[in-house]
């Protein structure tokens, strides 16, 4: 267990939707730094949230955890907490000012491309919403074929060594074939899939049966 994470205090109670890859990059998050934690499933028609859950999460969107009191949504967001947290001064978010706007490009990367395109293809195939297809996977494309090229000579997106950009991108890009995205002609992706896989106490996403 992470020893920063306080023995007294309950586990980081995790809302969110099982298949989400925005709630999936949080959970590989708190498992690959030892956090305990317990994941609420939340129903896609928001029956079930919590009463405060929109004063939390003003779109109705998930990831969203609760630490002991302190709630907070974003997966993103979530992300930085959990490490400036429970893994302060680490690789995770180094206060290097280089490698800081290195991580800073790839967080944007996942809250643009990847969402318009791997994301969004994965999202119309497994509920079945109708989207410009050609359009999002011609995106999707550019994207991987970018991230391919940026892991040619290296393990990981900035380097060669694991941060929270890897864990931002992983889910969205891992899965892409759920969205009709092929990852075959991208070898260094693949390889940087299988870094990440083989890391101590990672966590899969629950895969869709369209596949």
């Amino acid at each position: 267990m992470n020893s920063s994470f306080p023995a007294s205090n309950n586990p980081i109670k995790l809302y969110r939707y099982e298949m989400s890859g925005h709630c999936h990059r949080v959970q590989l998050m708190m498992s690959l730094l030892e956090i305990p934690y317990q994941t609420i499933d939340i129903e896609r028609d928001g029956s079930n949230q919590p009463e405060d859950f929109l004063s939390i999460s003003p779109m109705g969107q998930v990831p969203v955890i609760d630490d002991n009191g302190f709630k907070l949504a974003d997966s993103n967001g979530i992300l930085i907490y959990l490490v400036k947290k429970y893994s302060p001064n680490s690789n995770w978010l180094p206060d290097d000012v280089e490698m800081a706007g290195k991580i800073q490009r790839w967080l944007s990367i996942v809250s643009g491309e990847l969402v318009s395109g791997p994301a969004i293809a994965r999202f119309s195939k497994i509920y079945n919403v109708v989207i410009d297809y050609e359009t999002v996977k011609k995106k999707s494309l550019a994207l991987l074929s970018m991230l391919d090229s940026s892991l040619k000579d290296s393990d990981f997106v900035t380097g060669n060594t694991l941060n929270i950009a890897d864990i931002a991108l992983y889910t969205y890009v891992a899965h892409a074939p759920e969205g009709g995205i092929k990852l075959d002609s991208f070898p260094n992706i693949i390889k940087w899939i299988k870094n990440i896989e083989s890391l101590e106490h990672f966590v899969p996403l629950k895969v869709s049966q369209i596949t």
